[in-house]
């Protein structure tokens, strides 16, 4: 009787545990509240490999979370909702770009802060925007070798050249 006491108490243990982390996995990719943040607000034109959840970083650290993604059908923009940790403002002429962690790595997204003297407040837009790159256009140009068209081939020697060519 002892042993199914035991075994009954480890399998709560464990099931209280697996429950605690997946709260806190949620919370951590956009699922739950996000305690002492607020949102703002930014559109791209793209936001290719961004999703809800992904790391908002100012200088490489976490500083928030991107809480939803949405389609403008007025302008064909993505629209995201941004939660940003209480403790970090931000200037009102702030820029926010895209960027890719690396050739095969993922996306995060960027804030780099302005100068002004007046901070954005909850559900202000920052309207300075860059979406994402494309990685496999930016391969593509450099294997074509640039967005140039290709130069005409020249003519061959016909040896009617009046500068000396071959005759």
């Amino acid at each position: 009787m002892s042993e199914n006491k035991a075994e009954i108490a480890t399998g709560a243990a464990v099931l209280a545990v697996a429950i605690g982390f997946g709260a806190w996995a949620m919370q951590g990719q956009g699922f739950g509240p996000q305690a002492g943040s607020y949102d703002l607000r930014a559109s791209f034109r793209s936001v290719e490999g961004i999703t809800i959840g992904s790391d908002i970083r100012i200088a490489g650290v976490k500083v928030g979370t991107i809480t939803d993604l949405d389609l403008n059908p007025q302008t064909f923009f993505a629209d995201a909702k941004l939660a940003i940790r209480e403790d970090v403002q931000l200037p009102a002429d702030s820029a926010i770009l895209i960027q890719s962690e690396g050739l095969l790595g993922g996306a995060y997204v960027e804030i780099q802060p302005g100068g002004s003297f007046d901070n954005l407040s909850p559900g202000d837009e920052i309207e300075d925007t860059q979406g994402a790159v494309s990685m496999v256009s930016l391969m593509m140009k450099f294997v074509d070798g640039g967005s140039a068209p290709p130069a005409p081939a020249a003519a061959p020697a016909t040896g009617d050249d009046p500068l000396g060519g071959a005759q």
